[in-house]
């Protein structure tokens, strides 16, 4: 098969040949046809993810929708000729998905739904598994909260967008004014933040009490702010937290911070069967046109991934960047 090697962190990847994956007990072979490129990726690329990192040479990629071709005897919510997609990995310890196959547990996987393309399917399990287990299982939204979205144009925040109105929520988010089109397509409400300060959005559309909820998929001082936009006994969760942070904002709210780390699953091996579980009732979902998947419109392909993952890190996206393996 063909496989996109990195062999050296912050330069290109080299394209070679190598056997078809075995298949153990609890896995199923895919055929991969798209590979979803998000940031851990080219932070995995450049070095700047220890606490993810393989060991070198490795192949990448986090992403993929694709067909089963071959079942591990253990195996029995697969066959072969299904159509799947996951978060599959590209991480310590998992084989990535810049490659024409890829061996995967099982318990990671879902089908993909069947309304949308392999492009359009591989653009969708991180992002959306990561909004999920901050709207839906560590915050449980109550109809008619405020919530707020920072970064809501983006991967994981039009994800988050969706979920909360799915359950609903009032959702306002932090958008550019050039993408405040994408979340009132969505159903937000876009709030300007090169134009607007915190004190401004928090007496504008909460009087002043802060908002119920408070996702923040942006980081660094939106994080601090988030602390401080939150309301009493309010919950904010955060996919970035990576930073140090001063909590005492958020401790006299009485408010709860959740931190979000999607590739525990892949990283330790624990609750992968909920990962599974979570896509197949996204395929729902998006089968059910109550969730939009966002994807750039630009062409990738294995000899032009590079280009890729440097689109998802220069901030030049629109919609998820996806690469075409077949």
């Amino acid at each position: 098969m063909r496989a996109l090697v990195l062999n050296k962190y912050g330069v290109d990847f080299e394209q070679i040949n190598l056997p078809i994956p075995h298949v153990e007990k609890n896995e199923v072979l895919v055929k991969i046809y798209s590979s979803g490129v998000n940031p851990i990726d080219n932070k995995i690329r450049i070095g700047k993810a220890p606490y993810a990192t393989p060991n070198l040479p490795a192949i990448l990629g986090t992403d993929m929708a694709g067909v089963i071709e071959d079942v591990g005897e253990d195996v029995i919510n697969f066959k072969k000729g299904d159509e799947v997609y996951g978060l599959v990995g590209g991480v310590f310890g998992s084989g990535g998905t810049l490659a024409e196959y890829v061996s995967v547990d099982a318990n990671l996987i879902a089908k993909k739904p069947n309304n949308l393309t392999w492009k359009e399917a591989a653009a969708v399990p991180l992002v959306a598994l990561t909004a999920w287990e901050g709207i839906k299982d560590r915050i449980k939204i109550q109809i008619g909260d405020k919530v707020l979205i920072h970064g809501g144009a983006g991967g994981v925040g039009h994800m988050a967008l969706q979920l909360a109105k799915i359950d609903g929520a009032e959702v306002y988010t932090t958008v550019s004014n050039e993408k405040r089109h994408i979340v009132e397509k969505l159903g937000g409400i876009p709030i300007d933040y090169k134009q607007e300060t915190i004190e401004d959005y928090i007496s504008r559309y909460t009087k002043g009490e802060g908002f119920d909820v408070i996702y923040d998929t942006v980081g660094g001082e939106t994080l601090n702010e988030s602390f401080q936009a939150v309301k009493h006994y309010g919950n904010v969760a955060s996919c970035v937290g990576f930073d140090s942070h001063q909590m005492a904002a958020l401790s006299f709210r009485g408010a709860s911070f959740h931190g979000i780390f999607v590739l525990i699953p892949l990283l330790k091996g624990i609750k992968r069967n909920h990962h599974g579980e979570i896509l197949a009732k996204i395929s729902t979902m998006i089968e059910r046109k109550e969730i939009i998947p966002m994807l750039d419109p630009r062409t990738f392909s294995l000899d032009t991934a590079l280009f890729a993952y440097k689109a998802v890190w220069d901030g030049s996206s629109c919609g998820r960047i996806v690469i075409d393996i077949q």
